[in-house]
């Protein structure tokens, strides 16, 4: 399990930056992960069937599957031990930035343009494969490899169509966790949660056409479940890229 501090001792670490060996190049137009954002809770009755929805998408290779846990249903009974603040308000921005008027949960965030209701799989699998079907030419996109190598963590990115200035952003997440439910609306369940983020963090900016984050890899070691990187519009908008990254032995 990734812990605040050595996650926290990343983001100090600093990233170095260099640009690629040649700077854009031209790269073929290869499909991307489609990225899917859960925001669920411990505490919701509604979330169980979108959490075990969520396992399903985490076992594909064509999807980068993320669970936030948020913290505004703590009260109803039930401490959500993954619960973060920092979720929340990720959460929140979604809701500026896709126009919706209030937030909720089971809520699936796609690519970060569009939401479906967590537990609506037919809802969601359209949403997915539709943009896994798409023609490549027509999906503002990057390209991201990432990889340990030589003791650092090395995130390369490519400019392929993308039309503006991007956040780049790490996720560090657990693979599973089985918790018992004692008190609140799911109480006496055993809740299975899967790809559960601890913590988020901008690492860097993408202005293109290319660039390598380079990351000193000790930190990465104590990830259960690995790091997504994220290469996504400013003010939370479209997700243009993103691959992950497992730890050692994972």
């Amino acid at each position: 399990m990734i812990t605040r501090r050595s996650f926290s001792a990343l983001a100090a670490a600093g990233l170095g930056v260099t640009g690629l060996t040649r700077p854009g190049r031209a790269v073929g137009l290869t499909a991307r992960p489609v990225v899917a954002e859960l925001f669920t809770s411990q505490g919701c009755s509604s979330c169980p069937p979108a959490d075990a929805y969520l396992g399903r998408l985490a076992a594909r290779d064509d999807v980068v599957a993320l669970a936030y846990h948020i913290d505004y249903w703590d009260y109803i009974g039930w401490r959500d031990p993954f619960a973060d603040p920092t979720n929340t308000a990720r959460q929140r921005a979604y809701r500026q930035s896709l126009g919706n008027r209030t937030i909720y949960t089971p809520q699936m965030v796609i690519d970060g343009e569009v939401d479906a209701v967590g537990s609506d799989r037919r809802a969601v699998d359209t949403l997915i494969g539709e943009r896994l079907t798409a023609d490549p030419t027509a999906r503002h996109t990057v390209q991201v490899h990432a990889a340990l190598v030589d003791g650092a963590l090395r995130a390369e990115i490519e400019d392929v169509g993308m039309p503006g200035p991007a956040d780049v952003l790490a996720v560090a997440y657990d693979a599973r966790h089985v918790t018992e439910i004692r008190r609140g609306e799911n109480s006496g369940l055993r809740l299975e949660d899967f790809n559960v983020v601890r913590a988020i963090r901008k690492i860097g900016e993408f202005h293109g056409p290319g660039v390598t984050l380079s990351v000193p890899a000790m930190a990465w070691t104590e990830v259960d479940g690995g790091i997504a990187i994220l290469v996504q519009s400013a003010d939370h908008g479209p997700i243009w890229g993103a691959t992950t990254v497992k730890p050692p032995g994972r």
